[in-house]
């Protein structure tokens, strides 16, 4: 069963503002040990790349040691498969706090209108999911198993949500909005996020009125 986390209470409301960053890389100094190294490991996971971090460094910048690091997590694979969990965990949770009370189309505006913004945050270096899967290709290994996972999770909240509001090929529908958002993240990761943002906004608001619910 995967561990529980917290979601920082200033972000869980404001679907206008969410995280340019897994909320897992947040933790205090005076965290517990096992917040601390997680957090630690996924600011550089996300930053610069699961497999260019070392464990010896996440114990350096984690101010913690190597046995304690062991004690919580058995290598580095399973510190890994963590904050990919917590990651998921933490937007489900963020998703679900920020659309309470919201109507199906509705909803979809506000989640488009989230990943416009998101592009354009300070510190956004891509999907951490995706960026994880360029580096775990196996569909076998547990990380990439929890990856589909999330994404399985995304595409189903789309696709329920288009459902809800008319649309008679949501899951279709679904597929080619969870498609553009893809195209969208890469891209912002690499030039101009703005003219990106503007791009998707415009490329949603054809599929949503091609689907009849924009």
């Amino acid at each position: 069963m995967p561990r529980r986390y917290a979601v920082p209470s200033a972000t869980v409301k404001d679907m206008s503002a969410p995280p340019a960053v897994p909320l897992v890389t947040f933790a205090a100094a005076d965290a517990p040990p096992r917040d601390r190294i997680l957090a630690t490991a996924a600011r550089l996971f996300y930053t610069e790349g699961i497999h260019a971090v070392g464990m010896d460094r996440i114990v350096t910048e984690a101010s913690t040691t190597r046995a304690t690091l062991y004690r919580h997590f058995l290598g580095k694979e399973q510190l890994v498969l963590s904050y990919i969990q917590a990651t998921d965990e933490q937007i489900r949770a963020f998703t679900t706090a920020a659309l309470e009370g919201l109507g199906a189309r509705e909803a979809l505006a506000g989640v488009a209108g989230a990943l416009g913004d998101q592009l354009c945050s300070p510190g956004f270096r891509g999907c951490p999911f995706l960026n994880a899967a360029a580096e775990y290709p196996d569909p076998a290994d547990p990380v990439s198993r929890a990856i589909v996972a999330h994404r399985d999770w995304l595409r189903g909240l789309v696709a329920r949500l288009l459902a809800e509001a008319g649309a008679p090929e949501a899951a279709e529908d679904a597929a080619t909005l969870m498609m553009l958002r893809d195209g969208a993240v890469m891209t912002a990761a690499l030039g101009d996020a703005d003219a990106v943002r503007a791009s998707l906004d415009r490329a949603v608001r054809h599929v949503l009125r091609s689907a009849g619910v924009g």
